[in-house]
């Protein structure tokens, strides 16, 4: 019923969602907030913001890249018509992360859904609480246009229930980790069905000797605090140029220090807390891995008024030097707001040290040369990257989002990520029906002329020769031949006779 509901209907839907987010904007950060431990500002930029920008773009060009696509026909087929056309898939299923409980629903929702799909999205278990609220604004919303109220599901549950998941449905969207996403890879082999991975990543931040110290500071503070157990986009890498790396160092220590952590919802904190109780183990075990193998720790956040009971759910901002790529600190994927610094003497060097890694999803390299920082980042393998800023590339939600390596493939966002819920289909069709037709030359009709091929090569030197007098040349004998009676379909005419 939905796949043929009208591009119309489908942003009516979208409005409505929109209209209901701005208004409660306070509401939906607190939810978040209390589950995932992020603070409201936290909260804002990465549930709210991300979420409204894509359905702007969705209203604004999602029906254009959804619409039949013609393509050029080539020289051999100028009398057909080609385009591509974008079907529904059927109902995507898609297992998403505990980080964003409001933005990881609403991304693969509104991207199946505008495309005229269903979808089943499995939340996470460490945000199940958020999620089933969150669920009840997409009913409404489907409610309040008439549309089928199960074309939406949200589920809850374990390993079993993805599994289950995974063999239902018609394509799969993953977030989560390298492990799991490996075992999303093997179930949907069964039925063989698509399936886009984002896997997260170890994400580098590049400071190169000829940038403002203190504008940078401050953005790669906001950058390791994105990574505080509540965001995926944080930098977890931080390399900086020798020349200017003790000056970088001390800006960055002074803010820190400054930081104070604590219940997000209880005061004016900069950073809330952990949502998983057992994280911070894993956390101090990268940093004392680091300090075992010579890293020294230069600064540290403080906490806010917190319960004995909840100490484990918070850690502290943590700035790190001495690091080198032996450490698990600059390794693995630490979801933790901790800063690793590392120093570099070259361009080329820090392109060898950003893909030394076993992650490829981001990057952001900061130069006062923009050329600079664009060649740094174009040799970076990975899929985004920003330019003298951080994350920038998700708030651009034409751009398509994912990476490589054990980050994962395939794209969500943009017009990868639209199409990619969609059966493309190739079609052609007569340009000139029902005037023009196919007809195909008598030296190759059966059964074939004893000069058909020597009637193929010359169609194909008159159709992609390289020189214009010999494609003539070639083009006379194709006529010629076309001219010229098939004796061996001519010897059968009579024989039948």
């Amino acid at each position: 019923m939905w796949a043929k509901t009208s591009f119309k209907q489908r942003r009516t839907f979208l409005r409505i969602l929109l209209k209901y987010i701005i208004k409660h904007q306070t509401l939906i950060c607190e939810i978040s907030s209390r589950d995932t431990g992020k603070t409201m500002v936290d909260a804002s930029l990465g549930e709210i913001m991300t979420t409204c920008e894509k359905i702007n773009w969705l209203l604004s060009e999602g029906e254009q890249w959804l619409k039949p696509e013609y393509r050029s026909s080539g020289r051999s087929m100028l009398h057909k018509r080609a385009k591509v056309e974008f079907h529904p898939l059927g109902v995507i299923g898609a297992i998403v992360s505990w980080n964003y409980p409001f933005h990881n629903i609403f991304n693969p929702m509104l991207t199946a859904v505008f495309s005229g799909n269903g979808i089943v999205i499995k939340i996470s278990e460490h945000a199940s609480w958020s999620g089933c609220f969150y669920f009840r604004i997409i009913q409404s919303a489907l409610a309040a246009i008439g549309a089928p109220e199960d074309l939406v599901e949200v589920i809850t549950g374990f390993a079993e229930t993805g599994e289950a998941l995974v063999s239902s449905v018609d394509k799969v969207i993953f977030v989560g980790s390298p492990g799991a996403g490996k075992m999303i890879m093997r179930n949907a082999a069964e039925t063989l069905i698509p399936v886009t991975l984002e896997l997260g990543g170890k994400d580098v931040f590049i400071v190169c000797d000829d940038v403002d110290v203190d504008h940078v500071a401050q953005i790669a503070v906001r950058a390791v605090l994105q990574s505080s157990g509540q965001n995926c986009a944080g930098a977890e890498r931080f390399y900086v140029h020798r020349e200017i790396y003790s000056s970088f160092v001390s800006k960055v220590t002074k803010i820190i220090k400054s930081v104070r952590a604590g219940p997000p919802l209880a005061g004016k904190y900069d950073m809330g807390a952990l949502c998983m109780h057992e994280h911070s183990e894993k956390l101090e075990g990268l940093i004392n891995d680091a300090l075992d193998k010579g890293a020294e720790i230069v600064a540290r956040g403080s906490f806010g008024h917190i319960g004995e009971d909840a100490v484990d759910q918070y850690f502290p901002p943590t700035v790190i030097v001495n690091v080198n790529h032996s450490m698990r600190l600059m390794q693995e994927e630490a979801f933790g707001p901790i800063m690793p610094i590392m120093k570099f003497s070259s361009d080329e060097e820090v392109v060898k040290l950003a893909n030394d890694s076993k992650y490829g999803l981001g990057c952001a390299v900061f130069s006062g040369s923009q050329d600079r920082a664009r060649d740094i980042a174009s040799q970076i393998h990975c899929g985004v990257a920003a330019v003298n800023d951080f994350a920038a590339t998700y708030m651009c939600q034409s751009l398509p989002f994912g990476g490589v390596k054990h980050s994962g493939f395939g794209r969500f966002g943009g017009v990868e990520g639209l199409r990619a819920c969609c059966l493309v289909k190739a079609v052609v069709e007569d340009r000139w029906w029902p005037f023009v037709k196919t007809k195909i030359p008598k030296p190759i009709q059966y059964p074939v002329a004893e000069n058909a091929f020597e009637f193929q090569e010359s169609l194909v030197e008159a159709l992609y020769g390289l020189n214009i007098w010999e494609r003539l040349q070639a083009l006379v004998n194709v006529l010629k031949m076309l001219t010229e009676q098939n004796p061996a379909a001519e010897s059968i005419k009579k024989k039948n006779n």
